[in-house]
């Protein structure tokens, strides 16, 4: 087992049932039937190969694992594949929600039902691919590739105003990206190479620093997205199929939060010290603004996407605070909310697929004959608040200690954010689920079944686990931050120890 290329076979495997599914004749029961088990079986058998990644990561190393290097595109670039503590939790993240997502689709989804499973196990390949690549050249090509399969996932199964809601997304995140593509063909030619753990090494003059660290900043920050390049994202969720919303906000949203740790922190230093206030204050406005645009809102979906903006504004505010705490608690809420904010979309779907309505006004007293909804929902509902004992207490209160140690203000701000989210988090589970079950519509609904429970039970348990025990994350990431974090200071500690020297010192007045 050692000389397998696990992670290649980690990101290619889903491609087996791409061809698999396409060699399905007809578009029969019988047809649609076997395009759903195989899909399954894909994504399991994907997921159970990933989970020799954990078994076999050493922890305490901060180096790449699992690397494979070859030279490909005539030597101007090299296949180059590995993980690290940073990456690792994406790539299991990803292989874990996919079987998630195809029970989810089993029923609901009656059309093109082959295209629809390709579709999502494309995605896979190049989500996993994402989080794994070593080599620029080879991050763009999967960065850029995902959008396809989303753009097709929205804009053929998606809700009536599908097609407006994936061009947008499509022409949102292409626009960024081709700022990168020009700061990638930069570094080239001032590197002469496209490898980055080479590049990460590498130190670009610090005027030029600036203009990628932009040029990156444009495409991570639509990814994300943060305020104000965030309007793509709710009309995206409204539109998608239920697990189209759950990997656009699990896994597509946290590509931004990576690329941040991957290539701004390490290959531009002092450009990420520079502009930190920059980034400090679009999270604290995405915090507070989006928290209270969710409070107005009526459409569930509409609720959840604009508390997924509040969430990463933890998150970017918890990366540049450039602490340990601060970098940790970033990477465990992006890991957290992948699996909460899946969960609460999950259970948007469960009754949109009952009632074929998003409404907050169109539910009320669910308590009385869906119990077992009622507790999932509460669940759910309660880590996207941050109560202390869910995963979503962890991330949160790390990504504030972090910032607080840096810049009090900013950190005492965006703690106005976890007292909105907690206003429109139980707004909306009191709207829907309490109250007298008066609406003639809502009596006949039946609580969950079979197959939803079983989409929720791994769920639930990780939302637990992870609140009283963040330990295995935690220390999957440990190593690797400290390396970050130690280059980075060794980095940019002269011109920060000049910038001290140079600053008045305080007085007190008598």
């Amino acid at each position: 087992m050692a000389s397998w290329p696990i992670l290649s076979i980690t990101t290619f495997l889903p491609i087996l049932g791409v061809l698999w599914i396409s060699a399905l004749q007809g578009d029969d029961e019988h047809t649609r039937r076997n395009a759903r088990w195989a899909a399954l079986w894909t994504t399991l058998v994907t997921f159970a190969v990933s989970l020799v990644l954990v078994w076999r990561f050493d922890p305490a190393s901060p180096e790449f694992q699992f690397e494979e290097k070859t030279s490909w595109l005539g030597g101007f670039s090299t296949y180059h594949m590995g993980v690290d503590g940073i990456s690792l939790p994406f790539v299991i993240l990803t292989t874990g929600l996919m079987p998630l997502c195809i029970i989810a689709s089993w029923e609901v989804i009656q059309t093109r039902v082959k295209e629809y499973m390709i579709a999502f196990l494309a995605l896979e390949t190049l989500m996993v691919g994402t989080f794994s690549a070593l080599d620029l050249v080879l991050f763009y090509l999967f960065f850029e590739g995902g959008l396809i399969p989303m753009f097709l996932i929205i804009g053929v199964w998606g809700g009536p105003r599908r097609v407006y809601a994936s061009f947008k997304f499509f022409l949102y995140t292409l626009l960024g990206s081709v700022l990168m593509l020009l700061a990638i063909m930069a570094m080239y030619w001032q590197a002469n190479t496209t490898d980055i753990p080479a590049l990460m090494k590498y130190a670009f003059p610090q005027g030029m620093q600036t203009w990628l660290w932009l040029a990156f900043f444009a495409s991570f920050a639509v990814k994300m997205p943060m305020w104000p390049v965030h309007t793509w994202l709710p009309d995206a969720h409204v539109e998608a199929p239920t697990a189209g919303s759950v990997i656009l906000a699990a896994i597509l949203l946290k590509m931004g939060g990576y690329g941040f740790l991957r290539f701004s922190v390490p290959m531009f230093p002092h450009a990420s010290m520079d502009l930190a206030p920059l980034i400090f204050t679009l999270s604290v406005v995405a915090v507070i603004y989006t928290s209270l645009v969710a409070l107005v809102q009526e459409d569930m979906k509409k609720l959840i996407a604009y508390s997924s903006v509040a969430h990463m504004g933890f998150v970017t505010m918890g990366i540049f605070a450039l602490t340990a705490q601060g970098v940790a608690g970033g990477i465990f809420q992006m890991i957290s909310h992948g699996i909460v904010s899946a969960a609460l979309f999950l259970c948007v779907g469960v009754v949109y697929d009952r009632m074929h309505t998003r409404e907050i006004a169109a539910y009320g007293g669910l308590v009385n004959n869906m119990p077992l909804y009622a507790v999932v929902f509460m669940v759910f509902t309660l880590a996207n608040v941050g109560l202390p004992g869910t995963s979503g207490f962890i991330g949160e209160f790390l990504a504030l200690i972090g910032t607080f140690r840096v810049n009090i203000p900013v950190a005492t701000l965006a703690t106005v954010g976890v007292i909105l989210s907690a206003c429109y988090a139980l707004w909306l589970y009191r709207k829907v689920i309490f109250g007298v079950l008066e609406k003639p519509a809502l009596v006949a609904l039946r609580d969950l079944g079979r197959r939803e429970i079983l989409v929720f039970a791994p769920l639930v348990i990780l939302t637990i686990l992870f609140g009283v025990y963040p330990k295995p994350v935690l220390d999957m990431s440990a190593a690797s931050v400290a390396q970050l974090l130690e280059n980075y200071q060794a980095a940019v500690g002269p011109k920060k120890a000049a910038m001290d020297v140079s600053r008045p010192p305080l007085t007190v007045a008598k």
